[in-house]
């Protein structure tokens, strides 16, 4: 019988690695909602800098503060991305000129080339892994409400690595977007989680 998946979130030395405390109790239950992976009702919080980290095959990272990886945490994320693994980054401040995207996207640069991070295009297989989404990422209520830099961020970006995506990395604060509990999905006209689940099934299958 092979182990449930168990949702990880990263903790970081810099900045504040905890600021989306509700996302992983709703991504997890709405992948147990929506698919028939075997998943842990809990989620957990690993050290990005900890041989744990190689434990998990997806780890969401977010935060509204400056991010600057630390020796451990730099050969950790290389090695976790270079092994399989997904790393999820989201700009918890949903904006193009803030200290989380600066200082994140940096990080990426320096770890694995300038020009590593690409905008990735609205036909690749994350945006049809399960529910289908033809106009690439959906957009959030914060982008929609002005909120940050005031703009639509029409798409992700990622480092790929053999063929598939070794760290998705978004502006659009999905942060926010899923920082609720799951029970009050019920008020929403459409789960504004089901992109959630595309990634999650990415990390998952591919």
């Amino acid at each position: 019988m092979s182990a449930a998946f168990v949702f990880a979130t990263a903790r970081y030395q810099s900045g504040d690695w905890d600021s989306a405390p509700l996302v992983p109790a709703n991504l997890v239950h709405s992948l147990a909602q929506y698919t028939d992976i075997e998943v842990a009702p809990e989620g957990v919080v690993v050290d990005l800098g900890s041989p744990q980290l190689f434990r998990h095959p997806f780890v969401f990272l977010t935060g509204h503060l400056p991010v600057r990886f630390d020796a451990a945490e730099s050969r950790n994320v290389r090695a976790f991305v270079e092994r399989g693994g997904l790393l999820f980054i989201d700009d918890h401040n949903h904006d193009i000129d803030g200290a989380f995207h600066r200082s994140a996207t940096l990080e990426l640069h320096r770890l694995f080339g300038a020009a590593a991070l690409q905008p990735l295009p609205k036909e690749h297989e994350l945006y049809r892994s399960f529910f289908v989404f033809e106009d690439g990422p959906p957009t959030t209520s914060h982008e929609l409400n002005g909120w940050g830099d005031g703009l639509v961020h029409r798409e992700l970006y990622a480092v790929s690595f053999g063929g598939r995506i070794g760290v998705l990395y978004s502006n659009k604060d999905y942060a926010s977007e899923w920082n609720y509990h799951a029970v009050n999905k019920r008020f929403l006209g459409t789960d504004n989680t089901r992109f959630g689940v595309n990634v999650l099934v990415y990390a998952l299958t591919r």
